[in-house]
């Protein structure tokens, strides 16, 4: 999560300390409103860089479905599969995992971040449109397995 930090202290060692204490940037009061949505807009393309560049991995497979991260695509046959960022990192997640099941809070901080608050809904919600967009059937998946109570699994072909 990209922090700004907006102060009326202008001293050098006040910007450090901000600097030191995990901020991405430090605006001065007072500021422009064009000044700061500026600054938003860099540091989320900083982020957005970054996120980019950990999904663009090399392709690979999963059951009957090619994976392609670095085109945020899936390929089955002919058919193209779009994919978000999250859901390419779902995947790469899985996949790693293979066999094992992946416990929702280990999910949350790989795919959402460790900022993020977790909330079983926005999971279960997430791999159900996931589904519907990778597996042949989403009422029978193959790709990824609900296990109860604990997680999700890619049983691995």
């Amino acid at each position: 999560m990209p922090i700004i930090f907006i102060s009326a202290k202008s001293e050098e060692v006040d910007k450090v300390l901000g600097l030191k204490l995990g901020a991405d940037d430090f605006i001065l009061k007072p500021f422009g409103v064009r000044e700061v949505l500026a600054r938003i807009r860099a540091v989320t393309r900083r982020y957005m860089a970054r996120d980019r560049q950990q999904a663009t991995q090399k392709p690979f497979r999963m059951d009957d479905l090619d994976i392609l991260p670095a085109e945020l695509r899936a390929r089955r046959g002919d058919q193209i599969v779009d994919l978000s960022l999250r859901d390419v990192k779902i995947l790469q997640l899985l996949h790693r995992m293979r066999g094992q099941v992946v416990g929702r809070d280990t999910m949350f901080d790989e795919c959402w971040g460790l900022s993020h608050v977790a909330n079983s809904r926005t999971l279960d919600q997430h791999i159900s449109q996931l589904r519907k967009r990778i597996e042949q059937d989403s009422s029978q998946p193959r790709i990824i397995r609900t296990v109860h109570g604990v997680g999700y699994r890619y049983e691995g072909t």
